[in-house]
């Protein structure tokens, strides 16, 4: 990959004396027989003999690691019975027990396993922010990774090193790396969008209509959904767009608008072309009207109407019933048993604008995290960097040969009937997840299309990028990394203004609130801390432009 390339893409509670001796370190005091290291620094160990730098396996004898694990509700497995994990501890001598907790309350949990003490050896996709990998990396419970991946991981290395801005983006200000991120192969254009926008190709062909090129077009064609009983069942239950988050619906629909120009790496912030500044995008003028536009569609029935407590589970099983004539997600096909469903173009705006805004190539910087009770961290350095290597990355993604998948006659590699067409019913995540655990993202490594079988590798979702593809905004930032003083100034203006803004944009868009406030509304953000926030940001903006 050419490293120009890369340069464009880049992105109280209490808690039981059970969970806190659930989530405790296994490193220092399992069972295995290996040689204990010398802390948690990246230091030798104190007898190298049990640890093989190179190679398999990683360590001679086996030893005990405890990972803090994040999980999708929907992939209810156990990661500890899952044959990847079983088949990788007999390949490395390193046996992990994955503590698993739901994303629903992740956050919660890990603040009060970091607030107690009794952390875990590592932290595997658990979402970890770089407001919290400044903050806990100064106070020495995460261990720098820079030494560590310069001897031990050399496939992530490799990645750095052709790739400057992984780099770039992964280190904080204060000089150290404190995760192995989630990486996106800038070449997989379809990951890099996420959730695209789906027309019903059948109702529109059934109202005669051509497919919508700008914002107007794509109005009317809604309009044209609420008025036609398109599913035949003699009932007005269609709904013209649908959609389980409001937010992803503005996120997605902002590039028409000129807005979040930069990509979505860095929530609501991007370049205001007028000032070259950075710009808070919800309280600018063209965010207003975009927001007029959804109140358009919300109080004319256009918007699903249940989009602010919809849940995801219940969106699918809506679209299922060939409800919707537009969704926004990652595969009808895959999430809804739709395949009459094809990637709505990117549509001119009102004031011109036709850009897509794409996530950064580098997300999930904190997506693996070693602490301090770790006694083996060059050994988890070593496990974890397998999975950016082209042989873990096919086996993260893919599973076991004859098992999972099958190589056909030609060299390509697929997943075996059991699983695409599995006798039970079951879905495909379904069917995967007692052989791999990536269904439900967030997992550390790299995604590269050759190996990912899921919904943005689908014939219609290639298809759709290509439609797109053109309209990508050109430069796209990563999350933006702050000092330890930032963080804590972050910290402390970001929930209250985030949840007003949150609030307002929900009575805006409903008409709970006449838009004849929106001076009041940019009015109080800027006396909750606007301008400091955005001064935070502008300094973290300009040490990334620096660095």
């Amino acid at each position: 990959m050419k490293v120009k390339k890369w340069g464009a893409v880049m992105l109280t509670a209490t808690m039981s004396v059970s969970l806190l001796a659930a989530c405790g370190g296994g490193g220092g005091n399992g069972s295995g027989s290996g040689t204990e290291g010398d802390g948690g620094d990246g230091g030798t160990p104190k007898e190298e003999s049990n640890f093989n730098a190179t190679g398999f396996p990683i360590m001679k004898e086996p030893i005990n690691l405890a990972f803090f694990t994040g999980k999708s509700a929907t992939t209810a497995n156990n990661w500890n019975e899952t044959m990847l994990w079983q088949e990788y501890a007999k390949m490395t001598n390193i046996n992990v027990d994955f503590q698993l907790v739901p994303f629903d309350n992740l956050t919660e949990r890990r603040n009060l396993v970091l607030a107690g003490g009794d952390y875990p050896d590592a932290f595997h996709t658990a979402r970890i922010t770089t407001q919290d990998l400044a903050k806990y990396g100064s106070q020495g419970i995460f261990i720098p990774l820079n030494d560590l991946i310069d001897k031990y991981a050399p496939n992530l290395k490799k990645l750095m090193d052709e790739n400057p801005d992984l780099r770039k983006g992964m280190t904080l200000p204060d000089g150290n790396i404190y995760g192995m991120p989630t990486i996106y192969d800038p070449d997989f254009t379809s990951v890099l969008m996420g959730s695209k926008l789906w027309y019903n190709k059948e109702w529109l062909d059934a109202l005669g209509v051509k497919e919508p090129e700008t914002v107007d077009e794509f109005y009317e064609f809604l309009v044209a959904i609420k008025k036609t009983d398109l599913n035949g069942n003699g009932k007005p239950d269609e709904i013209p767009f649908g959609s389980y988050s409001i937010s992803d619906v503005i996120t997605k629909l902002s590039g028409y608008w000129g807005l979040m120009n930069r990509g979505v790496a860095n929530s609501n912030i991007d370049m205001n072309p007028e000032t070259d500044k950075l710009r808070y995008v919800p309280a600018d003028e063209r965010y207003k009207d975009l927001l007029q536009f959804l109140n358009k569609l919300y109080t004319e029935g256009l918007l699903e109407p249940e989009i602010f407590t919809l849940k995801a589970n219940e969106f699918f099983a809506k679209g299922a019933e060939n409800t919707y004539g537009v969704v926004l997600t990652t595969s009808p096909e895959t999430l809804m048993n739709q395949k009459s469903f094809v990637g709505l173009p990117a549509l001119q705006g009102p004031f011109g604008d036709r850009l897509v805004p794409s996530r950064s190539s580098l997300t999930g910087a904190g997506a693996f995290v070693i602490t301090d009770k770790n006694k083996y961290p060059e050994a988890t350095v070593r496990w974890m960097d397998y999975f950016y290597s082209e042989e873990g990355n096919k086996m993260f993604f893919m599973g076991f040969k004859d098992k999972s998948y099958i190589e056909t006659a030609d060299g390509q590699i697929e997943y075996t009937d059991e699983i695409k067409n599995n006798p039970q019913g079951l879905t495909l995540e379904q069917a995967l997840v007692k052989y791999v655990t990536w269904p439900g993202g967030s997992y550390p490594g790299i995604v590269r299309q050759k190996y990912f079988k899921g919904a943005e590798s689908l014939p219609a979702s290639i298809e759709a990028t290509d439609k797109l593809r053109p309209y990508l905004t050109k430069e796209v930032w990563p999350v933006f990394t702050f000092t330890e003083e930032e963080s804590e100034r972050y910290q402390s203006l970001h929930p209250d203004i985030n949840a007003y803004m949150e609030e307002m944009r929900a009575k805006f868009i409903t008409g709970a609130a006449p838009f004849s406030e929106w001076d009041t509304y940019v009015d109080t953000l800027k006396k909750m801390g606007l301008d400091e926030y955005l001064e935070i940001y502008s300094t973290a903006y300009e040490r990334y432009k620096s660095s």
